[in-house]
């Protein structure tokens, strides 16, 4: 029976199908060999459709790999400006992974990719908050700012759940922090410490929910270990 290739890509754990509509309108999923846009519709039991030269049916084995994003590459596979990818990093996985959210162009770190379509949606979802760890470099910092962006609950008039604010190390009026957020709202601790007039210098994400970054060189990746996998699995599915 024909449906429309969204609620296919979702239905096959793939992506969710608003995610579906990006790939669809870049181009990356074809009917028997076509280009197709959104709202096309296919026929999984007699028409071949495949993403990114994939075909739907196909089982691949689920693959879960940590990257430490350096700074100056975006969190696609593929960026219409010409910058350097992720993808660029991780080649040479031996499959296909998408990254789960992003890291800003300027920020660094912990990054999860995978090919797990179920996960990501998982990850990924509003409802589903998760604990993000970052620490944060900044300059215009005195005594009591880490309260004050702790206090941070809206941000141009979209309410966020508050941080969590350590100071790990101060010297004069830099220092450094440490902070937690639930959510990931677009660039959202630099929009806080903006708003507390600090100057983000460097921004790291060493902890995502039950993944440490550890001692990952920058602009290496490896495979997550069988323990850290049993861990993600349980808490999120």
């Amino acid at each position: 029976m024909e449906e429309r290739l969204q609620k296919l890509l979702s239905a096959a754990g793939l992506c969710s199908r608003r995610t579906a509509e990006i790939w669809l309108a870049a181009g990356r999923v074809t009917v028997n060999g076509h280009a197709v846009r959104i709202g096309d519709r296919a026929d999984p039991d007699r028409d071949d459709v495949r993403v990114d030269g994939v075909p739907l049916g196909k089982k691949e084995n689920k693959t879960y790999i940590l990257l430490n994003k350096p700074r100056g590459y975006v969190s696609t596979l593929s960026d219409e400006k010409g910058r350097p990818t992720v993808a660029e990093l991780v080649r040479d996985v031996g499959t296909r992974v998408f990254p789960v959210g992003r890291l800003d162009m300027d920020s660094e770190g912990l990054l999860l990719l995978t090919n797990d379509g179920e996960l990501m949606q998982r990850l990924i979802h509003p409802s589903f908050q998760i604990d993000k760890t970052y620490q944060v470099d900044v300059t215009g910092f005195k005594a009591g700012l880490d309260v004050e962006l702790s206090s941070v609950t809206e941000l141009d008039g979209e309410r966020i759940c508050p941080a969590t604010v350590e100071v790990l190390v101060q010297n004069r009026d830099h220092a450094r922090l440490s902070v937690i957020i639930h959510e990931g709202k677009n660039r959202q601790i630099r929009r806080m410490c903006a708003k507390c007039s600090l100057t983000v210098r460097r921004l790291r994400r060493v902890r995502e929910h039950t993944l440490d970054l550890g001692d990952l060189a920058e602009g290496k990746w490896r495979f997550l270990t069988a323990a850290e996998t049993a861990a993600l699995l349980r808490e999120c599915l």
